[in-house]
C-alpha cells in the first residue's frame, strides 16, 4: 500500500516548494484536458487545452492526446513561475501504486502507464516535478471540498455523471482512498430492478449520459446525444422524460445506499449529464426519500457542483496542494 496520505487540509505553496502553479490533467472517456492551477484553485487563463478521447481511439492515439495537451499547457507556464507538481485525475479503475489506468469505457487502455507518460513528457519539457495520479471521482470530491459546494463539510461524496459515473468520499474530514486507490467508484455499484432480466447492472450502465440515451433510443427516441435528450425533455417528450426519470431514480437509490453506509451530510454532483435538466435533482431527492430506510440517511443534501466544468482540473491540482 502507498504510505502517502491525502488530507482535506490545504497546504500553502511555500510548504510545498515555493510560489508556483500545479499542472492538472483530467483524463476521461470523452476527452483529456489540462491546465495550470494556482494555490487559490483558479485556472490560469490561456493554459487550458483539450483533446478528444473515445472508445474508438487506439492506445497510441490516446497517449498522443495526453502528450499534446500536457505539452500545450506547459508551454503557457509564465516565465519565472515554478511548477510545484502534477496532479492527474483519471477514469478508473486505477492502480495507484504503479500509476496505471484501465478506464472502463476505453478498451484500448488496460494497465496503461499514464503517470509515467505524463512524467516523461514533463521532464522532456525541462520540468522535474512530482506526479500524482488518483481516481477522477476522488479529484472532483477534493475540488468541491476545497473551493466548491462541499466546503465546510466533513462527510461528503462527490459524483460525476457524464460519459461514465464516478465518485469519491470524504468521511470524518479525511479522504477515503482505499486499498488500491479505487474507493468511491459508485458508478460500478449494482442497482437492481432496472432491467428485465436478472443480470448484473451497474449505476453507470443505467444512469450515465450515453446509456440513458441508448435506453431512450431503444424505445423510439430519435436523438443521438445528451443534448438532444435534454431538448426533448424540455419539450416534455414522453420517452425523454421516462429516460431521465430512470437515470435520476437510479442515482438516488445509489446515494441512499451509500448515505446509509457512510452517514453522509452532502453529495455534490457535477458532470455534463447532470445538466440534462434541473429536474434531475428533484428526481434524485424523491428516490433518496423513498429508498432510504433511516432518517439519518434521508438528511443528506444533494447539491449541484459549485465549479461548473472546472472541477476535475481543480481536483487534480488538489492532489498536490492538499496532500502530505
Amino acid at each position: 500500500m502507498s504510505t502517502e496520505t491525502l488530507t482535506t487540509s490545504a497546504s500553502t505553496p511555500d510548504q510545498i516548494h515555493g510560489p508556483g502553479v500545479v499542472l492538472a490533467v483530467d483524463f476521461g472517456g470523452t476527452k483529456v484536458e489540462s491546465g495550470l492551477v494556482d494555490e487559490t484553485g483558479a485556472l490560469l487563463i490561456g493554459s487550458r487545452f483539450r483533446h478528444p478521447t473515445g472508445r474508438d481511439r487506439s492506445s497510441d492515439e490516446l497517449r498522443d492526446a495526453v502528450v499534446s495537451v500536457v505539452t500545450s499547457t506547459l508551454q503557457q507556464l509564465p516565465e519565472g513561475t515554478t511548477l510545484l507538481g502534477v496532479g492527474i485525475g483519471a477514469a478508473g479503475p486505477i492502480d495507484r501504486e504503479r500509476g496505471r489506468v484501465s478506464p472502463v469505457n476505453l478498451p484500448a487502455w488496460r494497465d496503461f502507464a499514464l503517470r509515467d507518460t505524463v512524467a516523461a513528457t514533463t521532464r522532456d519539457l525541462g520540468h522535474d516535478a512530482p506526479v500524482k495520479l488518483r481516481l477522477d471521482g476522488l479529484c472532483i470530491t477534493l475540488a468541491e471540498h476545497w473551493v466548491g459546494a462541499g466546503r465546510g463539510t466533513d462527510n461528503m461524496m462527490g459524483m460525476i455523471v457524464s460519459t461514465g459515473v464516478g465518485g469519491g468520499v470524504v468521511s470524518g474530514g479525511a479522504v477515503v482512498d482505499g486499498f488500491s486507490g479505487n474507493a468511491g467508484h459508485i458508478g460500478q455499484l449494482e442497482v437492481p430492478g432496472f432491467t428485465d432480466v436478472d443480470a448484473p447492472c451497474t449505476l453507470e450502465e443505467i444512469a450515465s449520459g450515453p446509456h440513458t440515451v441508448a435506453w431512450a433510443q431503444a424505445r423510439g427516441f430519435e436523438g443521438e446525444t445528451g443534448e438532444d435528450l435534454a431538448a426533448a425533455y424540455a419539450e416534455k417528450d414522453r420517452i425523454a422524460v421516462a429516460a431521465v426519470t430512470r437515470s435520476g431514480t437510479a442515482i438516488g437509490r445509489a446515494i441512499a445506499s451509500v448515505s446509509t453506509l457512510l452517514d453522509l451530510e452532502v453529495v455534490v454532483i457535477g458532470g455534463g449529464f447532470s445538466l440534462v435538466t434541473p429536474d434531475l435533482f428533484d428526481i434524485i431527492r424523491t428516490a433518496i426519500d423513498r429508498y432510504s430506510r433511516f432518517d439519518y440517511a434521508r438528511r443528506v443534501e444533494v447539491r449541484p457542483t459549485g465549479l461548473d466544468t472546472d472541477g476535475p482540473l481543480i481536483g487534480a491540482a488538489a492532489l498536490v496542494y492538499r496532500s502530505v
